[in-house]
């Protein structure tokens, strides 16, 4: 089974829809971008002789010849490495190096950086903007090779916020399996739609873009190549029933433009990758209306943990409506999900442990990395590294990743509950809670802040309203304020860099 597949069978059936826009502007139907797929394997297999099973890398912004790169790649019989564009030269080199990447396709602005790096498994590097690219589409179509649904087809390389990235072998199956949940557990069939990739296609936005080759919906890629809210706002008027996939802090931006857009034409905001405050989930329900789906995955597992879709998100007259807006929802299709104790043990509905999953669309294994490997997948489980809790409707909480646990006087304190009531606070725009070492009680809590503009943060006010509102244990003893969060390349919020920062002032 080859995931390549799907972008054949759409190239027949359906043939003459849109597949690839840039803006406003289609570029490919389905026939037209099947037909390049297969010409370009051809020359990836004859013309640069790479074997099935050699490794592929895209270290590329979105653009409209990203699909056409991963599908041939797949089509060849070749493993995929996408690579976020905006990574440091240094992470680049370790990621081309350690996949033993034999060919790399590059946006132009990276032609430069990525071809004076010294990856001896590295032969060819190809700009993509150049008639050397187009040339090879020349070439006739070659028959799609034949893969085992085991076989690797990406190597999705984790964001790397401690240590080196790892890379996740996800199989044909994997990806499969994957967007068989995106359309029943994630956002379930229209007759047809489109997909705004704003968000990065190396990672989560690329993985969706395969479920929508399934469906034939077009692939709309920004000029920009990325988020613009202006744009943004602007190609949802332009594409009906268009679908966008965007991290938390990519929805508050939404959220915050003037509201004069129409967004009629939108179908879902699917968001993931970070936490989402419960007033930032109202005031996009109340924006937008019944249009908001949430997924909770990991690249192990890609986007395919939990999910809580459009319909639970309108379900007002529920009684526990807010509490299941502010969990990550329930197992998707293809997955189990426990909770464990740190041996192993399961745990009943309401207490809180690890985050553990096994399925169809967990990963096989990091690539050359089998002392990790051995870490994460224990039983046959994948143990996420999350701490959560279920309740007794199946929905699944998450509270912190183990490592961002603060442990104050013999007390588990989880930052996400402090953050929830912070963001609360008028003049608090973005929040993030860590723990402080201290020879008495262990951890302290501190909370690093970015202000907005418009309003002036007394911290004894703030910390009147955290005593009101939560356990007084739990209130922050140490306030921040910062110009901006720390963040990677996916809008996480790098609690790394925080704790880096508080140890300098710790120490002053």
């Amino acid at each position: 089974m080859n995931i390549a597949q799907h972008m054949q069978r759409s190239g027949i059936i359906c043939s003459v829809c849109p597949a690839i826009a840039y803006g406003t502007d289609v570029l490919r139907t389905y026939g037209e971008l099947a037909d390049r797929v297969a010409r370009l394997a051809f020359a990836l297999t004859y013309y640069f002789k790479l074997k099935q099973g050699d490794r592929v890398a895209l270290t590329m912004s979105n653009c409209p010849e990203y699909l056409e790169i991963l599908y041939a790649c797949w089509h060849a019989g070749l493993v995929t490495v996408p690579v976020n564009a905006k990574l440091h030269q240094k992470e680049f080199s370790f990621i081309l190096k350690h996949s033993q990447a034999k060919l790399c396709f590059v946006s132009p602005h990276l032609m430069e950086t990525i071809a004076s790096l010294k990856v001896q498994t590295l032969k060819v590097v190809i700009d993509i903007s150049t008639q050397d690219y187009q040339q090879l589409l020349n070439h006739v179509p070659m028959p799609m090779v034949h893969r085992e649904s085991t076989d690797p087809a990406w190597l999705f390389y984790t964001s790397g916020t401690t240590g080196q990235p790892k890379g996740a072998v996800l199989s044909h199956h994997n990806l499969l399996a994957s967007s068989f949940c995106y359309f029943s557990d994630v956002d379930q069939q229209s007759p047809w739609r489109a997909i705004l990739h704003a968000a990065p296609m190396s990672h989560g936005s690329g993985i969706y873009a395969l479920a929508h080759v399934m469906h034939g919906s077009c692939n709309v890629i920004p000029e920009t190549g990325g988020f613009d809210v202006n744009e943004i706002y602007h190609l949802i008027e332009s594409w009906p029933s268009a679908v966008v996939f965007a991290a938390p802090t990519m929805v508050k931006r939404m959220l915050d433009h003037p509201k004069d857009t129409d967004t009629t034409n939108l179908k879902t905001i699917i968001y993931g990758g970070g936490p989402m405050y419960l007033e930032d989930c109202l005031a996009g329900l109340e924006r937008y209306g019944p249009k908001l789906a949430q997924l909770y995955g990991q690249g192990e597992s890609p986007m395919t943990i939990t999910a809580l879709n459009s319909r639970i998100h309108a379900e007002k007259n529920h009684p526990r409506w807010r509490q299941r807006l502010q969990s990550v929802g329930t197992p998707q299709s293809a997955v189990e999900v426990r909770i464990a104790d740190p041996e192993g043990i399961w745990l009943p509905t309401g207490e809180m442990g690890e985050v553990l999953v096994r399925g169809e669309s967990v990963m096989s294994g990091y690539w050359r990395d089998p002392e990790s490997t051995k870490k994460v997948l224990r039983n046959g489980w994948l143990h996420t590294g999350d701490c959560g809790y279920f309740d007794e409707e199946g929905f699944l909480t998450l509270k912190d990743r183990l490592k961002d646990l603060i442990i104050s006087g013999g007390t588990n304190i989880y930052p996400r509950e402090v953050e929830e009531v912070l963001i609360r606070y008028p003049g608090i725009a973005e929040v993030a809670v860590i723990g402080r070492p201290d020879r008495e009680w262990g951890e302290m809590v501190v909370a690093y802040m970015v202000i907005s503009k418009e309003e002036a943060v007394d911290e004894r006010l703030i910390n009147n309203f955290c005593i009101e509102n939560m356990a007084r244990f739990k209130r922050p003893r140490f306030y921040r304020t910062v110009d901006s969060l720390p963040k990677n390349d996916y809008g996480k919020v790098l609690k790394t860099k925080l704790r880096e920062m508080e140890l300098e002032l710790k120490n002053d």
